[in-house]
């Protein structure tokens, strides 16, 4: 292989190890070895370390999706389309489809993992980068759903945007993964609706009502 089929396997392998295992579950040997190459160097000589090859990986997923969203928030405005359900569309679409391109059909997980494990070292890759279309989804939310108060509504785009989405998209991710690997079609994620169910959940997080306890706890706390 040349210089650059060489890079790209590395990094191919690399993100579906680290998809399985984690940042600290994965070694530089671990890496060349998947990759077919025989000496460790060769990952020194591409990326330097272990660290800023994920640190890259994170990067060329969350730029990629970040152009598809906002393209996808552009095309919304302009059309007079921005709806809660669009807003939770573009976070998620451009999510799924960046899955479905060669060599990354293991990114979501491998977000998953270093958001659970890896936290500040995310936060540090991606250096507040990337980010823009994600701001602007909850601008929009923001305006639309007066309804729920800030602080709710800041925790609740965090765990339908972040947490429960990415765990959620990273067990799709995998069923798709595996089904094109060797055939198996999960029960819960072949269907038609699979998708837009899971989007529905997403938009009822953000929509539902605060209960009264939540709101005497919000009040208490003086936000």
């Amino acid at each position: 292989m040349d210089g650059q089929e060489t890079r790209e396997r590395l990094k191919e392998v690399a993100q579906r190890l680290f998809a399985e295992r984690g940042l600290d579950g994965v070694g530089v040997q671990d890496i060349v070895s998947a990759a077919g190459q025989r000496n460790n160097a060769s990952l020194r000589y591409y990326f330097g370390s272990k660290q800023a090859l994920a640190a890259e990986l994170l990067v060329d997923g969350a730029r990629l999706i970040d152009e598809h969203r906002q393209s996808m928030l552009d095309r919304l405005e302009a059309e007079g389309r921005v709806t809660v359900r669009s807003m939770i569309e573009a976070l998620t679409l451009p999510l799924l489809a960046l899955s479905e391109r060669t060599g990354q059909a293991t990114y979501i997980r491998m977000v998953a993992n270093l958001q659970l494990n890896q936290r500040a070292f995310v936060r540090e890759a991606l250096e507040d980068r990337w980010n823009t279309g994600y701001k602007r989804c909850f601008a929009h939310l923001a305006e639309l759903l007066p309804q729920v108060p800030r602080p709710l509504l800041e925790q609740r785009f965090s765990l339908a945007g972040g947490i429960y989405g990415n765990a959620v998209w990273a067990a799709w991710e995998a069923a798709q993964d595996a089904a094109s690997k060797d055939g198996f079609k999960s029960r819960l994620w072949s269907t038609p609706y699979a998708v837009d169910n899971v989007l529905d959940t997403l938009q009822s997080v953000l929509e539902s009502p605060p209960s009264a306890d939540t709101l005497s706890r919000l009040n208490a706390g003086g936000a």
